[in-house]
């Protein structure tokens, strides 16, 4: 059965979230908007496109920095508001340069840097 991108719930701003997750270790890489035009540039490149509420435009991850996201499942949750981006990562995640986006813990008032440069 196809897959139509306008049957997910988005936003009042037509974005929905996605999260990249590492094939294989599971690892949460980062999140970013789609909307429903980047889930098909996603889907039929297998490059994974997301949407850059700043600029207003597409961005295909790893574009300018080399750091690809390569999809291998595009998952949707129960209620069709969320993405899951199973991706082969080449590279850092974040901008950062390290490998996930979601390097600080908080532990009660307290913050603690998590995850090395990559």
């Amino acid at each position: 059965m196809p897959f139509d991108p306008s049957t997910l719930v988005y936003d009042s701003n037509g974005l929905i979230p996605c999260i990249a997750q590492a094939e294989g270790t599971g690892e949460v890489l980062m999140m970013a908007w789609m909307n429903a035009e980047s889930v098909a540039k996603t889907l039929k490149s297998g490059k994974v496109t997301y949407w850059s509420r700043s600029r207003q435009a597409f961005w295909v991850k790893g574009e300018t920095s080399g750091h690809t996201q390569e999809l291998v499942d595009l998952r949707v949750d129960c209620d069709r508001d969320c993405l899951l981006a199973v991706v082969r990562q080449e590279g850092p995640a974040c901008h950062t340069n390290r490998r996930s986006c979601f390097y600080t813990s908080v532990v009660g008032e307290e913050t603690e840097l998590m995850a090395p440069m990559a």
